[in-house]
């Protein structure tokens, strides 16, 4: 593409594409074995704190192997912070790794909610039971929805989906794709029913000032995944000690959970992150509790984003704009 063109791809653009769930996978392991080679940079978040849940934050990445740099431009404002509900809107600009001219400009918001499933899909690759008969989730937004689709096409086992939600409605919402999909949701008022369940958890709930945490981790399976969406400030402190290991995305930016203040759990420490894990390319042996608690790095949205620009060249999608 001539540096005086630039490819823009709406939500709607995105959407086209079809990206699957395997392909988002594959593409954020390969994003982060290279990470783990030194063959991609990635910067931890830079974040402006407007006000409480008003912030906006930067995530920049480069790859020579993608042959792109990109930086991702957040804005979060809270729409009702008592109640965890929060607007976020995102644009990822996308850089020639090498001349650095700007070649697209994509909005990030679909990117963001795929390439986040697809790390914990990523993690559960080598953390996760071989067979997991069930998935559960707990919050029944967005996340609920593209975490499903990359459990399920990893894992074709699943046959029985928990949902917890503090809305029946997103629950009642989220059952009916889960039945669409031909398997059976069960809606829990009770976080224990779900956590003794189910093998693999994912919770994505969103912070809010009255959070208070309630999930407690000696409840899982002794062989079972959680991927923690939320950074881990549902989960009791205190029952972290009952994973027998915990992962985060990149140890360079998190040390630690978050509790529902928003703080690190300072007396619990995360042993290794992903571009490692995904480098070893083991799974986990016997039978163990892990945990994959993560706040999101920018080198899976640097491979959604090479991921998509890619495609959308290939089949004609998107408007080319006059620089």
């Amino acid at each position: 593409m001539m540096s005086s063109e630039l490819l823009y791809l709406s939500t709607a653009d995105v959407q086209q594409l079809n990206i699957s769930p395997r392909a988002a996978r594959e593409a954020v392991i390969g994003a982060f074995r290279d990470n783990a080679a030194r063959r991609n940079v990635s910067l931890p978040k830079s974040s402006i704190e407007i006000g409480p849940g008003h912030l906006f934050q930067s995530m920049s990445s480069a790859s020579e192997v993608s042959g792109i740099a990109t930086v991702k431009w957040i804005g979060v404002v809270p729409l009702s912070e008592k109640h965890g509900a929060y607007e976020i809107n995102g644009l990822i600009c996308a850089s020639d790794y090498k001349t650095g001219h700007p070649v697209a400009v994509l909005d990030a918001n679909l990117i963001t909610q795929i390439r986040t499933a697809a790390m914990s899909a990523a993690a559960a690759v080598y953390l996760a039971p071989e067979i997991p008969t069930a998935l559960g989730l707990v919050g029944c937004g967005s996340q609920a929805l593209s975490h499903l689709d990359a459990f399920v096409d990893l894992f074709p086992s699943i046959r029985k989906v928990y949902l917890l939600s503090r809305s029946n409605t997103s629950a009642e919402n989220i059952a009916a794709v889960v039945l669409q999909k031909g398997l059976e949701p069960v809606i829990s008022s009770d976080p224990r029913t779900l956590l003794t369940h189910s093998e693999i958890v994912v919770s994505s709930v969103p912070r809010a000032s009255d959070s208070k945490p309630f999930l407690d981790a000696r409840l899982l399976p002794s062989s079972s995944f959680v991927s923690a969406v939320d950074a881990g400030w549902t989960w009791y402190p205190e029952t972290f000690a009952a994973f027998n290991t915990l992962v985060t995305d990149c140890l360079e930016q998190s040390a630690s959970p978050l509790d529902a203040s928003g703080r690190p759990v300072e007396f619990v420490r995360f042993r290794d992150d992903l571009g490692h894990v995904a480098s070893d390319s083991s799974r986990v042996g016997s039978p163990m509790r892990c945990l994959f608690s993560f706040r999101g790095f920018a080198i899976a949205d640097l491979a959604l984003a090479d991921l998509v620009i890619r495609k959308a060249r290939a089949v004609g999608i998107g408007k080319i704009l006059p620089r």
